[in-house]
């Protein structure tokens, strides 16, 4: 028997990464993931080799029920090697691989909030040809079709997620026409990473079948309107139990250069976004504080109140890579929880 591995990767285009699939019919039953081949591509194509020398390796990482073409076909994320089988450059899941191992005891579990918005050719969906719909406010978790634009997608997308089996736990309508948002989480680092990518992936290939386009760009359409982000909340098993835990993260997050260090990783175009305005921080300052969508980090009502919980970095562009900013934040808070012995 045959079936069809749709093998995706993130490819070298800068400043904003593109994700690439290509088919592999595989002879043979189904197996795991440790019984996928390597494979390899085009290097020169995908801005991550040049011509005289573009072969790169493709290997496995993630497998998946492939929920579009059903059957025993599967969806595969593969990092990106060279031919010596060293990390490529492009490939930023490695060095989430070797911090999230450091780690690993304080027991670190992310929750990735992925807004994004449709376009209908160069319009927003939803957007009148030459001219703009009424301001932002009704459409956020609205209903009805004269505030909600492209619900058949988000569905069909939602519905692949679950059929693959990707941790999604929601979704609901943003602040402006046709902005969506689906989370994926809480997993540990390498698990939301891989499987936002997949869901990203998924986003792409399901608008396709309706002949609409979803973008990640973080400032989709310029003046009085929200931008899209992907604020991501997280914790260690120290700040599960304790408030102490969830300020040493929170000052960690603002000390020295590490606020810079970290907006300069959260994506592309994020000065557009992060002005101060539309639930925004300024991009160049840091603040958090308790139940402020304005602060660069949220502490919710609720963890307040219990004690305990998580913390959410509102700052990340929804064109983040996931493996930057989970990288970035396990390592920063984690280092601080150790040295205040808090783990």
């Amino acid at each position: 028997m045959t079936f069809k591995a749709e093998y995706i990767w993130i490819d070298g285009t800068a400043p904003t990464a593109k994700l690439r699939s290509k088919t592999k019919i595989i002879t043979g039953a189904p197996a795991g993931l440790d019984a996928l081949p390597l494979w390899g591509f085009d290097g020169s194509s995908t801005n991550q080799a040049e011509g005289h020398a573009s072969d790169r390796v493709l290997k496995p990482v993630f497998s998946c029920p492939d929920p579009i073409r059903g059957g025993d076909d599967v969806l595969v994320l593969c990092e990106v090697l060279n031919t010596d089988m060293t990390p490529h450059a492009s490939n930023t899941r490695a060095e989430l691989a070797e911090v999230s191992a450091r780690f690993a005891a304080q027991e670190p579990i992310f929750g990735i909030e992925q807004e994004y918005t449709f376009f209908d050719g160069t319009r927003p969906l939803g957007f009148p040809e030459g001219g703009y719909p009424a301001p932002q406010g009704g459409y956020y978790c609205g209903v009805g079709a004269d505030e909600i634009f492209g619900r058949e997608v988000v569905e069909a997308h939602l519905d692949h997620c679950l059929k693959a089996g990707l941790g999604i736990s929601g979704i609901n309508a943003e602040v402006m026409p046709g902005q969506w948002e689906f989370q994926v989480g809480p997993l540990a680092p390498l698990e939301v990473s891989d499987q936002l990518w997949v869901a990203r992936w998924l986003l792409y290939r399901t608008a396709e079948d309706f002949k609409i386009s979803a973008t990640l760009d973080p400032k989709p359409v310029k003046g009085d309107w929200n931008g899209a982000g992907a604020h991501t909340n997280f914790s260690t098993k120290a700040m599960r139990e304790g408030y102490d835990a969830i300020i040493t993260a929170c000052e960690s997050l603002g000390e020295g250069s590490k606020p810079l260090d970290h907006v300069k990783n959260y994506g592309a175009g994020i000065d557009e976004r992060l002005t101060g305005l539309h639930e925004t921080a300024p991009w160049d300052e840091f603040t958090y504080g308790v139940s402020d969508r304005g602060a660069s980090v949220r502490i919710p009502w609720q963890v307040e109140v219990d004690g305990k919980g998580y913390i959410e970095d509102r700052r990340p562009n929804a064109n983040v890579d996931p493996y930057l900013v989970t990288r970035l934040m396990v390592d920063t808070c984690c280092t601080a929880l150790e040295k205040a012995g808090q783990v």
